[in-house]
């Protein structure tokens, strides 16, 4: 990165933990391009099919992990600029 020699910081606080070299790697190539559609995820419409594709895979990464039924109904929000939240019921 840079050029320079990079010092990984382990964070064992509260709060946001380190993530895998792997996963930050993934994350700064598709920052710029997800997968071939010319724009970040950022960039992207939240009605259009790429973004609309990831919510629903979020979705259902989400219940796969919870264990949450396709019964129950999930619902986010986006909550001031530093978190989310998401209900079921």
């Amino acid at each position: 990165m840079g050029g320079r020699p990079v010092t990984r910081v382990f964070n064992f606080s509260a709060g946001p933990a380190v993530l895998p070299e792997e996963v930050l790697a993934q994350a700064a190539a598709e920052m710029l391009d997800w997968h071939g559609s010319g724009m970040s995820v950022m960039e992207m419409s939240h009605r259009g099919k790429e973004f609309i594709a990831i919510a629903e895979q979020a979705e259902a990464d989400f219940r796969e992990l919870l264990k949450i039924p396709r019964t129950t109904r999930c619902s986010s929000s986006r909550a001031e600029r530093r978190s989310s939240s998401v209900w079921c019921r």
